[in-house]
């Protein structure tokens, strides 16, 4: 298995068929389109990974800094090959980009009723910020 940066747009179909086929805990929208990912690899690409095993990709992270924090969205890991550390090795990896870039805080998403990525953050040291709410607004 190798952890290596997305490379759009050669990427682009796998991870997206790999986005959509998750079951729970992710969807998939219009910041995800080829146009979107473009911006976000013009800003920071080094921080949008991939788990490759035999040349299929299995997983992905996307993080992203802002100078001062860091966001963490769109871990997935295909269902045949969960429980065998992708995702902690995925968010170890891209932790430690952003620790490099001087990231001293860093928050990520995730949908109340996906136990299974609950389990995951807080075995990384994640927690849940109770006294925090998040808001989120689309612009058209």
């Amino acid at each position: 298995m190798n952890i290596r940066e997305f490379r759009f747009p050669a990427d682009y179909s796998q991870t997206l068929e790999l986005w959509e086929s998750i079951e729970a805990g992710m969807s998939v929208g219009r910041s995800d389109t080829p146009e979107e990912i473009q911006k976000k690899l013009k800003r920071d690409s080094d921080l949008f990974l991939v788990a490759e095993l035999n040349n299929e990709i299995v997983g992905t992270v996307i993080g992203g800094y802002d100078g001062r924090r860091g966001m963490i969205y769109h871990l997935a890991v295909h269902k045949s090959v969960r429980k065998q550390g992708i995702g902690g090795l995925l968010l170890n990896e891209v932790e430690n980009r952003l620790k490099a870039k001087g990231c001293l805080k860093c928050y990520l998403l995730a949908f109340a009723g996906n136990t299974d990525a609950i389990q995951l953050y807080k075995k990384h040291g994640w927690y849940d910020q109770k006294e925090d709410i998040v808001f989120g607004k689309e612009f058209s």
